[in-house]
This record gives C-alpha cells, structure tokens and sequence, in this order.
C-alpha cells in the first residue's frame, strides 16, 4: 500500500471540522460499501475510508498525523525526556477491520434499520430489505461483566463507582460516539458470590435496536485468612505436632479487626474442625444473623527428632 492522504481519501481539506470528517465517511462509506458497490477498486476505496475515518476521527491521532504524516504516525515520534534521552511514541497500525469501524460509526451493519427494519435482501441497497418503519426493535442479549468484591467489603457493606464506555447516538441520528459514564453500586453487608446488580439499558445504543442491559455479578476475591462457603467463614490454621496433641491457642484477627483467642483444648486429629458460632459472614436478607467462623487445622510434623526424643515420645504415647 503506498502512502496515503487521509484528507484526500476523505474529499476533505485540513481545516475541516469533526463534523466534516464524520459526514464525508457517512457519504463515501454509504457509496462504497462492498454489499452496495461491486466496482473494482470500491473494496479497497472502504477500507481506506475506515482507515482514513479512524485517524481523523481521533483527536490525538489526527493531531501526530497533521505534524509528522502517515510515516510519523506509524513508526512513532520522538519522545525527548529530562534526562534529553529520546524514545519514540507507539506507532499507529490499523486494525484493517473496516466493517466494524462502519458498524461502530452507524451503530449497526445496516444504516438504514433505524428507518425500515426487515430481513429481506434489497436488491438496490443490498444492505437489508425494507419491511416497515415500524416494526419493533428486539432488545439486545445482556452484558455480563464481574465486579470483585473483598470479604471486607461483602462484611460491612460498601459503595463502588464503575465507570463504563459505550456507544451513544449522536444528535445528528445517524453517527455515534463512544461517551464513559460513573454506575454507582450500592454494596449491601453480606451480599454473596454470584449477587447480580442489573442496570437497565446502559448498553451500546444503535438504530433499531434497544440498548442491552448492563449486569454485574458479583466475585470474592482471594483473602489471606479466610474463604467463604454461603455465610460462614474458613480459617486454616497451622499447628505443629506438640500443638495438635497437648492444646494452644489461635489467635485470629477478624473481618472487622477483632482479635479472637481460641482456646483448642482437644487433640487435633486428621479431619478436626473448631466451630465459633456467630463469627461469620452476615447474611444478606438479615445482616444480624452471622455465620459460623470454621477452623481447619494444617498439622506441621517435624523433619527429626533426636535420639532422646524418640525415647521420650514412645514412652508418653505407647506404654
């Protein structure tokens, strides 16, 4: 491919406006869009329209092109910094998809859905029939994304802030532009795994469709002292040989920065768990209500023991 002027694939000058660029790609894409023209060279002319598009329509990326050109852009520019080292910028390289820089801008593969709507091939558009103005707009399939919750947060209750792209109609009905938006969540005490938080409509819009709903499902993250099963909470304690078999004492820093002292005056066996009813996880239709905190004990033997020991061990434990 040989050099290219963006502002002449476009039939623009440089001094055109944002609203320039998007209506000339809105003219020119419309006409040369494979599915419409089956001229040579017309494929071709698409794709360099969504390259064209693409650069101009980005502010940062229009400005490097302005000053360095196509080689500047795509190899880089330099980068002078307090040391008066010079490195070079992330050169630009298109991602070559130009149907889905055409479905981005119209918000959809076919320009005129939000207009008529319908399955049927048009023999003159050869983007999609036309079957009414009116049909109804089917909804599109929601958005899961996973919002990572710690048992801190799940145990107290807390308010997260996400902020979210998507893509919004323009005022002129046919673009679209991609705008972020703050979604406030309002975490609950004792919200479990799997919590959905739906936000109605807050997908990407486009013609003739009806934005799809936004869902946050809840995950715990790793903690260091604890895992959750439902409303308790696991603890795994380490104990050496000694411990197990004469009793201590776990000292246990909780959730809510408490430190308990947990008197285990049973022999701690394969399998032994010690129960501490109300020291768990609140629930959440009744956050007064807590689990139970369940210790499970990791038994450390010891690598040797000396002569003298062994004698002493075989005398406690086998006489």
């Amino acid at each position: 491919m040989g050099i290219l002027d963006y502002y002449v694939v476009l039939g623009l000058t440089r001094s055109v406006s944002d609203a320039d660029i998007k209506k000339s790609y809105r003219k020119h894409a419309l006409k040369n869009h494979p599915n419409r023209n089956h001229e040579p060279g017309a494929e071709e002319k698409f794709v360099h329209l969504a390259e064209a598009y693409d650069v101009l329509s980005n502010a940062k990326l229009r400005a490097v092109y302005d000053q360095f050109g196509e080689e500047g852009l795509k190899r880089g520019v330099p980068l002078i910094n307090d040391d008066d080292e010079t490195n070079f910028t992330v050169g630009y390289t298109f991602h070559g998809d130009a149907q889905k820089v055409f479905r981005d801008f119209f918000g959809g593969s076919n320009p005129f859905a939000d207009y008529f709507a319908g399955v049927v091939s048009d023999p003159v558009t050869g983007l999609g029939g036309l079957q009414g103005k009116h049909s109804a707009c089917k909804q599109d399939l929601p958005i899961e994304r996973e919002l990572a919750l710690s048992l801190e947060e799940c145990f107290h209750g807390c308010t997260k802030k996400m902020k979210i792209s998507r893509r919004v109609m323009n005022e002129d009905g046919h673009s679209s532009s991609i705008r972020e938006k703050i979604l406030t969540i309002h975490v609950k005490k004792g919200w479990k795994a799997g919590t959905k938080v739906v936000f109605s409509k807050e997908g990407d819009q486009g013609p003739n469709r009806i934005p799809a709903d936004l869902v946050f499902v809840t995950v715990d993250k790793p903690h260091p002292r604890f895992r959750r099963e439902a409303t308790d909470l696991i603890h795994m304690a380490t104990v050496n040989l000694g411990e197990a078999l004469t009793g201590c004492t776990i000292e246990i820093i909780t959730l809510d920065t408490r430190k308990l002292r947990i008197p285990i005056n049973e022999i701690i066996r394969p399998g032994y768990c010690k129960i501490v009813k109300g020291e768990g996880m609140p629930g959440s239709s009744n956050s007064e209500e807590k689990g139970q905190l369940i210790i499970e004990f990791n038994i450390q033997f010891p690598s040797q023991l000396s002569q003298e020991k062994k004698q002493l061990l075989k005398r406690a434990l086998l006489s």
